[in-house]
Parts: structure tokens; sequence; C-alpha cells
């Protein structure tokens, strides 16, 4: 069943414009009386009939509520260097799939790839639009936000994942040896987690030696090297099914 965001509280009748009518209406031909899923504002799920339709909206009344939250228990941020277009986009939407709350591109000297601001903005702008299908798709109770592209420098001297809310910075990275990352989260009771996923050159020494002094944890993610988005979806997996809800 088709699964929509609503931007407002779930009441007994909602109206639905923008794209999601736009889908509704033209690509699938929705018709009065059928149901689609709606998810609020605050993480609420319905199911919601369609009763009206104008040129541009949907009117939907509440059938049903669910208790469907899918959502981890944990917080967890993926902080993941830029990797070629292709890559970029499977990044993401597998993110979202396994259950990131944020992803954060950053530009790190042995990124491939090169954005001036105009690209950049159409980049997240794109990049957060699959997210927002993988949300939907896979059956999420809250979008994920795509944050826009930032140099490493800057995204280190950021204090966003340093609030009340206790945090482990692990840093997958292919010089590490000693600490795995699940050594390092079988040590943790941690709240959320930020995991930094270098490009496809990987991290100069400079760059490590900076993430290791805002407070990362290097960890390694095995004995073989992995492609960056092959690392980011294994570490990102990792710390789902050791602190997470992935195999529960």
């Amino acid at each position: 069943m088709r699964r929509l965001f609503y931007k407002g509280i779930l009441a007994d009748t909602i109206e639905i414009g923008g794209a999601d009518a736009h889908h509704l209406m033209h690509v699938m031909r929705a018709k009065p009386g059928q149901e689609v899923i709606v998810v609020d504002d605050e993480n609420q799920v319905a199911r919601m009939e369609m009763t009206a339709f104008t040129s541009d909206t949907v009117t939907m009344k509440l059938v049903e509520r669910l208790d469907a939250d899918t959502e981890s228990p944990i917080r967890l941020v993926l902080a993941v260097c830029l990797l070629k277009a292709d890559k970029m986009d499977f990044v993401v939407q597998k993110a979202v799939e396994l259950g990131v709350n944020c992803i954060v591109p950053v530009a790190s000297h042995n990124c491939v790839v090169r954005y001036d601001s105009k690209k950049a903005a159409q980049r997240q702008q794109r990049w957060q639009k699959i997210a927002d299908e993988a949300a939907k798709q896979c059956g999420r109770t809250a979008l994920v936000e795509v944050r826009p592209i930032e140099s490493l420098q800057k995204f280190l001297c950021h204090a966003w994942y340093e609030d009340d809310m206790d945090s482990e910075f692990l840093f997958c990275y292919e010089n590490e040896q000693n600490v795995s990352v699940r050594e390092c989260l079988q040590r943790t009771t941690s709240e959320r987690y930020l995991l930094l996923i270098g490009p496809e050159g990987g991290f100069t020494l400079e760059e490590a030696e900076a993430v290791i002094k805002a407070g990362g944890q290097s960890v390694t993610l095995g004995p073989r090297i992995l492609r960056a988005e092959t690392a980011a979806i294994a570490g990102l997996s990792i710390v789902q099914f050791e602190k997470g809800d992935l195999g529960s």
C-alpha cells in the first residue's frame, strides 16, 4: 500500500497537495475509495481512504490508526565523503533502508567529484528526493534529512552531534588495524552513533589526524579493503545489528 508523509497532524479528514497529490492522481490514477498509509509529523501512522479530488489536492478520511513505529531505538547519523553520482545515490537509498536519521555529504581532499555551489544544491535536492522515496518504500515512520554538502573541516567544527544526547563518533579508517567497529560498539552504551566514511581515495594523514582530534574513534571494518559504498553499508549494518534493531 502506498505510503505518504503528511506535513501536519493526522485528523479525521486531511488534504494532501503538491507532488504526492500529483502522483496519486496522475501516476497511480487513484480513485475514491482507495486507501493509502499516511505518516504525520509526530510519526503517527494511519490507514486513510481517498474521498475527493480537485485539480491539485486529494481529500482523505481516517479509516484506522496503526501502531506501526518502524524507527530504530538508536539515533544514527551517516557522514559520507562524496562518491561518484550513482554510488552516492545507492548509499543514500540503502542508508535510509538501514535506519539512519540523517545523512551528511562531506567533501574531502581525495573526493573524485567536485561540485560548484549550483551543482551542489542540485545534488542535495536529488539525494533528498531519493531519501524520501526510500523512506516510503521501506515503511519508515520518519523522513531522513540529507544535509547540504560541506567540507570535512567545516563538518568537524560542528557541534550538532555534541548536544545533551550521549554520542559515539566512529571513524572508519583504512589504516586502523587494532580496534574493530564491533569491539568499539560493545564497550559503549551511547544513544546516538555518528559514522564517518571516506571517499574512494581514502583520507589523507592530515585529515585522519583532524578527525581523531575532533573526537572520532578510528575503527576497522575488517582485514579486506572495502569500496567506499560497501564500507558505508557494512558499517551501518554492524551498528544497527549491535545497537539497533537489525535482525531483531
